[in-house]
């Protein structure tokens, strides 16, 4: 009876193991930002490692839908009810958008499936600005006639909420120019056109390289983990802005969604696919070469985070004046 009955669950393993579910046809991978910036970055890292080590008998495609502050992207995804084959990669634009533009849908429309890191925000300038610290920069500031620009990606979302913050906390007026994406506010940025943006890394590391942009400071608890030297500094070498006097801290995550209506086997496909990129050679160089901050959460523990998440951005977006009224 032993044997008969270890015989069958051997049967029913198997049996469950060949009709676990697998993408049928091409994946396409959302992106509510334009090419260039982080998260379309991150998601073409993705595609080409799934591509590299054959991680799934379907390619991924990756599409950007940058219009409305990425509220298109949102609304394609919620239009996708119950399609396995979309996935969506997300930051903190995943509750921002809809606090502040009012548009009916938000995260829990849609299927949480993990968080792969949380990028580090920098202040940077012109290679050639004469400003040292971060308080240089406010010092300035603080007698600029017209007021100082400052550049980000995008309207009412990370960057401007960094500059309304960083400007509330030092008593400064600055102007906020928002660009397409964050390789856009650096371009403006080596040209000249805005005094400092606050990009993530990987959105400046090119022109850092090339000795155009530099950071002053992360706007993070601690330095930059990573050491991986750019030109003549490293990246855990960069202090952080609260050795330089400015306590506000700022870190956005970087996630998958899918759209609402999926199966838990359909998730379970892209948790286990996820966790297979992460564990890629290629996946730690991106994370190194980006600086980001490793940090992964699935299940409960994501949905969790976006919780407390989705509060601290409505309580900072409250003070900025960025949430929408009836």
């Amino acid at each position: 009876m032993k044997a008969l009955a270890l015989s069958a669950a051997l049967v029913l393993s198997a049996t469950a193991h060949a009709s676990a579910w697998e993408p049928t046809k091409p994946v396409e991978v959302v992106v509510p930002f334009g090419p260039g910036g982080a998260s379309d970055q991150m998601a073409r890292t993705i595609q080409g490692i799934v591509q590299k080590h054959n991680l799934s008998s379907q390619q991924l495609v990756v599409v950007n839908k940058p219009a409305a502050t990425g509220g298109e992207a949102m609304m394609d995804i919620q239009k996708s009810m119950r399609d396995p084959h979309k996935l969506l990669t997300t930051s903190s634009g995943i509750y921002m958008t809809p606090l502040s533009t009012k548009i009916p849908v938000n995260w829990r429309n849609f299927t949480p499936v993990g968080m792969l890191a949380q990028d580090e925000f920098l202040v940077w300038v012109k290679n050639d600005a004469s400003y040292k610290t971060v308080q240089d920069l406010l010092a300035e500031a603080k007698t600029a006639s017209p007021a100082m620009k400052i550049g980000g990606g995008g309207s009412k979302r990370e960057d401007d909420l960094i500059v309304f913050s960083i400007g509330a906390e030092a008593g400064v007026k600055l102007t906020y120019i928002p660009y397409k994406s964050g390789g856009e506010a650096s371009t403006q940025l080596a040209g000249g056109h805005v005094s400092a943006d606050t990009n993530n890394p990987s959105e400046d590391v090119a022109n850092w390289r090339g000795g155009q942009t530099r950071p002053l400071c992360v706007l993070s608890k601690k330095r930059i983990a990573y050491t991986a030297r750019s030109r003549a500094t490293r990246p855990g070498d960069i202090p952080d802005c609260g050795e330089q006097g400015l306590n506000f801290t700022y870190n956005m995550l970087r996630g998958i969604f899918m759209p609402g209506g999926v199966t838990e086997e359909q998730k379970a496909f892209y948790v286990n696919l996820l966790k297979k990129v992460s564990e890629t050679p290629e996946w730690k160089e991106y994370l190194e070469r980006n600086a980001l901050l490793p940090d992964q959460r699935f299940g409960e523990d994501f949905e969790d985070f976006l919780l407390s998440d989705e509060a601290l951005h409505k309580d900072l977006m409250g003070k900025a004046g960025f949430l929408a009224t009836n």
